[in-house]
């Protein structure tokens, strides 16, 4: 079975392709530079309410969500099938 992953360097690039840096972004988004930090670096989950704030704010509506994810297929399965 293949896993959807949130593609943070994406979102990284998206954000430094706006020219804003960490602090300019967690403004527009209501929260803190640390707050932020800690979600594009993986540490906090980003929850679906924050990435659909994020992507607005980014210019990007709900048709363009899966830009930002990425698809990948466990160890586990992805042995077997090239093994078929």
């Amino acid at each position: 079975m293949k896993e959807l992953n949130l593609n943070l360097n994406r979102l990284k690039a998206e954000r430094v392709a706006k020219g804003w840096d960490q602090s300019e972004f967690a403004h527009k988004l209501g929260m803190s530079r640390v707050s932020y930090w800690k979600r594009e670096n993986g540490i906090v989950d980003i929850s679906v309410n924050e990435l659909a704030k994020m992507l607005q704010t980014l210019g990007y509506g709900k048709n363009d969500v899966s830009l930002f994810f990425t698809q990948s297929v466990p160890k586990r399965q992805h042995t077997k099938e090239t093994t078929k």
